[in-house]
């Protein structure tokens, strides 16, 4: 689900789709790809339900996922390099959410 073309795009119109599809299949996880990151995952939260995590190496990668259950992950491709970003991708997709004391944490970030 991405532009598919090396125009520039407006970085909330693909947060908003992958945050979406994200939500509407419970379970799913999204990646989202900028210049920063910043923009995207700003824009991802805005939806209830999202815990989209900026994570500039593998080890923030983890924990976004295996403390916060983080559903979106994104990253600066201007920030990392293609290793770090291979790397962030590979603990991302490896990792899950750790539960225990955990649970409690992640129900407080959602404001109803």
């Amino acid at each position: 689900m991405g532009p598919y073309t090396k125009d520039r795009v407006d970085y909330p119109d693909y947060a908003h789709k992958v945050a979406t599809a994200v939500l509407e299949d419970e379970g799913s996880q999204g990646i989202l790809i900028c210049g920063s990151g910043i923009g995207m995952s700003m824009a991802a939260n805005k939806h209830h339900g999202i815990r989209a995590a900026l994570c500039h190496d593998a080890y923030t990668a983890l924990v976004a996922r295996g403390h916060n259950d983080a559903n979106i992950l994104c990253y600066g491709e201007r920030i990392v390099g293609k290793g770090v970003a291979e790397s962030i991708i590979d603990a991302w997709l490896e990792s899950s959410f750790e539960g225990g004391r955990h649970i409690n944490r992640v129900a407080k970030i959602e404001i109803d």
